[in-house]
């Protein structure tokens, strides 16, 4: 297991990415009146951003500060 002095500022920075990419500016730019294969794009971004956030943190807490 790695040293959590590793692991804690990449996990601070994971939460200020989400952080940015789940605020207003960015949210407006995929609020547009398209689909993606019938899904509003909006709800396309906002999961697919959501799960790259739980890919990332696995990824920072499985393989530690190495």
């Amino acid at each position: 297991m790695a040293e959590p002095e590793k692991r804690a500022p990449r996990l601070v920075a994971l939460c200020m990415l989400g952080c940015l990419l789940f605020n207003y500016p960015i949210l407006a730019l995929f609020n547009v009146p398209h689909a993606v294969f019938g899904i509003p794009a909006l709800y396309v971004y906002i999961f697919v951003a959501w799960a790259l956030l739980i890919l990332l943190m696995a990824l920072t807490v499985e393989r530690g500060g190495d």
